[in-house]
């Protein structure tokens, strides 16, 4: 998101819980805030994309929901398997619920059933006001974005926890009215660390329901 957006979601979630942010969206307006946002995950390196077609097939195999993108969201993920099959199945539905919170954003709709799916807790709490802020401010999000250097540490059969890194420089917001795309110039906040904690439900969907990030941290500097 823009900066000026970046800063009235962190000052809505702030009583949620510490440090319970979500990704913000790439392109602004140009507000000084050093809390600059932008669409929610890109990253730094080689990546492998997630194809729509290849991202739903995998959802309909296992019962969740279907997720469709407009052809200018684009969002990659690496890795996308570890080759641990454990690990592989929090990557996959990680990589589902930012999926469903773009969707939810061009959607409009803070409650879609999608987004909801993946999200428990504090973590549907911000969620849904996330997509609300967009709502409200008469935003969607547009570009290419991804995640980079994900890690997975399993701490239990149902619980686990992931960090990976954020590169959001070529990820926008545009105004849905005019259809003007708002940008940025690219800058260390444009990359952000991320740490979130995930549980396992009882139909085996790995939940999101706690994210914290880091904007700007040196470690996700390209």
């Amino acid at each position: 998101m823009t900066r000026r957006s970046r800063r009235l979601f962190t000052t809505a979630t702030a009583g949620v819980t510490t440090a319970l942010l979500l990704a913000g969206c790439g392109g602004g307006d140009g507000d000084k805030s050093d809390s600059n946002g932008k669409i929610a995950g890109a990253d730094t390196g080689a990546s492998t994309s997630t194809s729509p077609s290849a991202s739903a097939t995998a959802a309909e195999d296992a019962g969740r929901p279907k997720i469709a993108l407009p052809s200018d969201v684009k969002l990659t993920f690496a890795p996308e398997s570890t080759g641990d099959a454990v690990k592989d199945a929090i990557l996959k539905d990680n990589a589902e619920f930012i999926r469903a919170l773009d969707a939810a954003i061009v959607a409009q709709n803070p409650r879609l059933p999608a987004l909801e799916y993946y999200t428990e807790g504090e973590g549907a709490v911000a969620s849904q006001d996330w997509v609300q802020s967009f709502k409200k401010a008469g935003w969607t999000v547009t570009g290419t974005v991804r995640y980079v250097d994900r890690v997975v540490s399993v701490e239990s059969k149902k619980t686990a926890s992931l960090t990976y890194c954020g590169d959001e420089s070529k990820g926008y917001t545009k105004v849905i009215k005019t259809g003007v795309v708002e940008q940025t110039k690219v800058d260390k906040n444009s990359y952000v660390a991320y740490g979130v904690q995930v549980e396992k439900n009882d139909k085996g969907v790995w939940e999101l329901v706690k994210i914290a990030s880091t904007r700007g941290a040196a470690k996700c500097q390209p």
